[in-house]
């Protein structure tokens, strides 16, 4: 959009808030005819003041209306692009509890609609359908904030709840896109909410996706150091029963624990953590979702493999991959296989075999394509297979690095 007029930008982001220019008009001060002559370059847009009055009500970042964003990528459709990235920080920068403090929110969405609004968001992202999402989270970030600062009573825990949990969601496909910042944000308004909430479980998720966008941003030990601190504060036994939303919470919070160790090189503690998640998934007896965890038996076994791979034993993670019960394997939601098939083609090309590294890409991208397509780390592991590769690469690797925006 960068080759646009500043008054088509307005309106561009006028009509995808599917607002008139009456409306429009109504919520800016000025008159329709004002809003016409701007959105057709009749009238100028050269106070600072008015661009981010309108940046506001439009709910954009003010560098959008000035023509700062990049072109949209040829993978818009699966992937993430700074048009979204600015939708969704716009939302995150939001404060609306803190204005219901003041002057209490007027007409908050019905908890019902949240409640099935949160609900396919998380079954958006498991099934890995991250352009989808990144689409949707703006006006869901926006829902679930207007609901949280607007009930009260027997209402509030549920709607901070619901809050929290799109907090984590957001959290998830920020940081699975490269942008980690932002999902340590969104992570860390998750734990705060989570306590309003109160429900310590939703807190031991939130604290999860923390610790994952801290390793995402290169600070793996003070996540192994939180993810095990809430393990132990939340660990069966004692007062706390052994029900399987907390096992699956407390394995989950140990097996991101083991990966953050696993990071900086702590094998021992790897192993540690793995035995504890183990014993947890053993009292769980399957892979269940409980806290959209997918937590069990198998999803330890993936994170074993993931575990190798980050400690550069690529031929262990193989080994692991290749003793994964098929059934059990398939059994498991599009988002993980997907990412647990980029881990094992990162082992196979840390062991040289670049062939089936790129057979497990195909694999995966046949399962959940944003999985592959839009995460930097599978485009590095593309790269690394046409680098490596003597010839030209098989045609469905070449359509895939295509895709993927990766060069032959």
């Amino acid at each position: 959009m960068d080759e646009l007029p500043i008054g088509r930008r307005v309106a561009y982001w006028r009509s995808r808030r599917k607002m008139s220019q009456q409306v429009f008009a109504d919520r800016l001060g000025k008159s329709k005819s004002w809003v016409d002559k701007v959105e057709r370059g009749v009238r100028r847009l050269d106070k600072f003041s008015v661009l981010y009055e309108i940046a506001d009500i439009l709910q954009v970042d003010v560098q959008l209306l000035l023509g700062k964003d990049p072109e949209r990528r040829t993978d818009a459709l699966n992937c993430i692009d700074q048009i979204e990235v600015q939708e969704i920080r716009a939302a995150l920068e939001r404060y609306d509890s803190m204005s219901a403090y003041f002057d209490a929110a007027p007409y908050p969405p019905p908890l019902d609609d949240m409640r099935k609004a949160v609900n396919h968001a998380w079954l958006t992202y498991q099934y890995g359908r991250y352009g989808m999402l990144t689409r949707a989270l703006p006006k869901l970030l926006r829902d679930a904030q207007s609901a949280d600062a607007g009930y009260g009573g027997d209402q509030e825990r549920e709607a901070a709840h619901l809050l929290g949990q799109v907090y984590q969601i957001a959290s998830s496909v920020l940081r699975k896109l490269g942008e980690c910042e932002l999902a340590w944000l969104a992570a860390d308004r998750s734990m705060a909410v989570a306590q309003r909430a109160d429900d310590q479980l939703l807190a031991g998720v939130a604290t999860t996706r923390v610790c994952n966008a801290l390793v995402a941003m290169g600070r793996a030990r003070p996540a192994l150091e939180l993810n095990v601190t809430i393990a132990n504060r939340l660990a069966p036994g004692g007062l706390h029963d052994a029900d399987p939303e907390r096992l699956s919470v407390y394995g989950m919070l140990l097996l991101q624990g083991a990966m953050a160790a696993a990071r900086i090189g702590d094998s021992s503690t790897v192993e540690d953590l793995f035995t504890g998640a183990g014993e947890a998934a053993t009292l769980l007896g399957s892979d269940q979702n409980h806290y959209w965890t997918s937590f069990g038996p198998t999803n330890l076994q993936l994170h074993r493999a993931a575990a190798a791979v980050e400690l550069g034993d690529g031929g262990r993670a193989v080994e692991i991959h290749q003793h994964i019960p098929e059934p059990a394997f398939n059994a498991l939601l599009p988002e993980r296989r997907a990412h647990h098939l980029l881990d094992i083609a990162r082992g196979y090309a840390q062991i040289g075999d670049v062939a089936n590294a790129g057979e497990m890409l195909l694999r995966g991208d046949r399962l959940a394509p944003s999985e592959i397509r839009c995460r930097p780390i599978a485009h590095e592991v593309m790269s690394d297979v046409l680098r490596r590769t003597r010839g030209a690469p098989p045609p469905p690797i070449a359509e895939l690095a295509e895709h993927m925006g990766v060069g032959v």
